[in-house]
């Protein structure tokens, strides 16, 4: 009984203790003119509190209990304290507005309590996402199919905003999609992952999850949740134990809504050689000649996402030495590279490709690479910076490799400086993989094998095709299988196409020769087309024509 008594007094005095601290705390506020809260009796926003990690609202003595788009309702202890200050400071430069309430260190602690009720996993604020290495191992493993991927999403419909992003985000990365497409229509919403250089459908998402989600990929990419007549761009970080992957997020208002493009840049895209890259093994020679040498231009040329940012890279990778300077100009800088010098492109600042050229070339660099060449000045001047001693790597739109000549000769640029300056054009494609779980044999009598004959026969006579004995032609499996997701493809490599300006190249350009002309001299120098590399690896088991024609033509 006396125990109990006891109890009940170390209740009551603990309640008058409360009491006497929140008396207290509503006089302090009305003295500094602010308003007071109770934290105890208020809603406590699960997502709110996730804009700050438990330690540093804590360390400032504060809590953020309550967020409206970028409107922060925050509780504090001292709104004169420093540390309290400075982390008002840090929200306010991450563009919050910040509504501060007074709350007493009782009220505070029982705030600081509901972290607990956020799972590791789910930890996010403004810019990133935390994904623990074993939950995020746990869900690439659980989600081992395409298949399964769509499962999960679909049993993720009704659950938590956060989990649902979280789960489409998990399932692009075991499923090594490179983009993540949320389309609006009129009465659902379309989720797709493009796999391989392909769109597939992946779910479809009810409107009310969609409004939730959107807010939600606004929030950690720092977008404007207030905006929805005009396209948006950002970026977050996945951050786990493992890597951090980089998202660039695009959003674009369309009729039933805003779409959303999230592309996820993961550095093993890059982490590889240039052999890996899918070079045919002369070529591989050939580059690495032309990468060890002090000075000139490699130009590479293709289309939107035929791979040129990853080629460029894996020069970079392979170049890169504590001895020398690199710097790069982009726009944007998708990857980062430690050890190197990268600089994006701002327009608002007058920093383009052109000012931005010349601005690091008086850094003193040894290697250079240029985004995108795509004006007579910043042509010119990657060429002039390649001329004096500098190795420049850059990008071109065009078909071929062949065609990079009279390209730049539209542009304004001068023979005179294209033919000393340029060391090596070349251009390429990516082409899907045959998968290598269900891949299906052609037989002797199938068309494809009569093509290759005919095409191999072609080839210049001091690169010569494989014999036929040596072949081994596979076609992708319609319907594929799990390895592959009912895809029938699963990796892509790459179909080069390189041009060496060597002595008798420099005669024609500086002769302004036709295109013809310079394909022509191309396959005297041993050099083979995109398609006819293609058909080596038609011929080598790694993909078929149907992908070939679909990507080369």
């Amino acid at each position: 009984m006396p125990q109990f008594e006891e109890e009940k007094s170390n209740r009551r005095l603990a309640q008058l203790r409360r009491k006497e601290a929140e008396d207290s705390t509503k006089l302090l506020a009305d003295s500094y003119g602010m308003s007071y809260v109770d934290l105890s009796v208020v809603a406590i926003e699960i997502d709110a509190l996730k804009i700050l990690p438990e330690a540093k609202a804590r360390a400032g003595e504060l809590v953020v209990f309550q967020a409206a788009g970028k409107h922060l309702k925050i509780a504090v202890r001292n709104p004169k304290k420093e540390e309290t200050l400075a982390v008002i400071k840090e929200l306010t430069l991450a563009r919050y507005t910040c509504e501060t309430f007074l709350a007493s260190v009782f009220s505070l602690e029982y705030a600081w309590k509901t972290y607990a009720q956020i799972p590791e996993s789910h930890e996010m604020s403004v810019g990133a996402i935390a994904l623990s290495l074993t939950t995020l191992a746990a869900v690439r493993k659980e989600l081992s199919t395409l298949a399964d991927v769509r499962a999960r999403i679909k049993e993720t419909f009704f659950g938590r905003t956060t989990e649902a992003l979280e789960i489409i985000l998990a399932g692009a990365l075991a499923s090594d999609a490179s983009d993540i497409h949320i389309e609006p229509q009129t009465k659902i919403v379309r989720v797709r992952f493009r796999l391989d250089g392909t769109l597939h459908d992946i779910a479809e998402l009810p409107l009310k999850l969609y409004t939730l989600l959107i807010s939600r990929i606004k929030l950690i990419s720092e977008l404007k949740l207030n905006v929805h007549d005009r396209a948006q761009d950002g970026r977050f970080t996945i951050k786990s134990d493992e890597t951090a992957v980089e998202v660039r997020t695009s959003i674009l208002p369309g009729p039933d809504g805003e779409n959303i493009v999230m592309r996820i840049l993961s550095p093993k895209a890059i982490e590889i050689t240039i052999a890996e890259l899918g070079m045919q093994p002369w070529i591989v020679t050939l580059m690495e000649k032309e990468l060890s040498r002090p000075n000139g231009l490699i130009l590479t040329t293709g289309p939107t996402g035929s791979g040129k940012t990853t080629t460029l890279y894996t020069f970079l990778r392979a170049v890169h030495d504590p001895g020398i300077k690199v710097i790069t100009i982009e726009d944007p800088i998708e990857y980062h590279l430690t050890g190197i010098e990268q600089t994006q492109v701002d327009q608002d600042k007058g920093y383009d490709f052109a000012n931005g050229l010349r601005a690091i070339v008086r850094q003193d660099p040894d290697v250079i690479l240029v985004g995108e060449i795509r004006d007579m000045e910043t042509a010119e001047t990657a060429m002039h910076a390649a001329l004096t001693g500098h190795l420049v790597f850059s990008t071109l739109h065009t078909n071929d490799a062949a065609g990079t000549i009279p390209r730049l000769i539209d542009l304004g640029v001068r023979s005179t400086i294209i033919a000393p300056a340029i060391n090596v054009a070349m251009a390429q494609r990516l082409v899907r993989k045959v998968c290598t779980s269900c891949r299906v044999p052609a037989e002797k009598t199938d068309a494809i094998y009569e093509t290759l004959r005919k095409e191999f026969a072609l080839f210049p006579q001091v690169t010569p095709a494989p014999p036929e004995t040596q072949w081994t032609v596979f076609t992708a499996k319609k319907g594929g299988c799990d390895a592959c997701g009912g895809i029938g493809y699963k990796g892509r490599t790459g179909v080069y196409e390189v041009i060496l300006i060597d002595d008798k190249m420099e005669e024609l350009i500086l002769g302004a020769a036709s295109e013809p002309e310079i394909k022509k001299q191309a396959i005297a120098q041993g050099q083979i087309t995109m398609r006819q590399d293609g058909l080596l690896k038609i011929a080598a088991g790694i993909t078929d024509m149907e992908e070939l024609e679909h990507t080369v033509g």
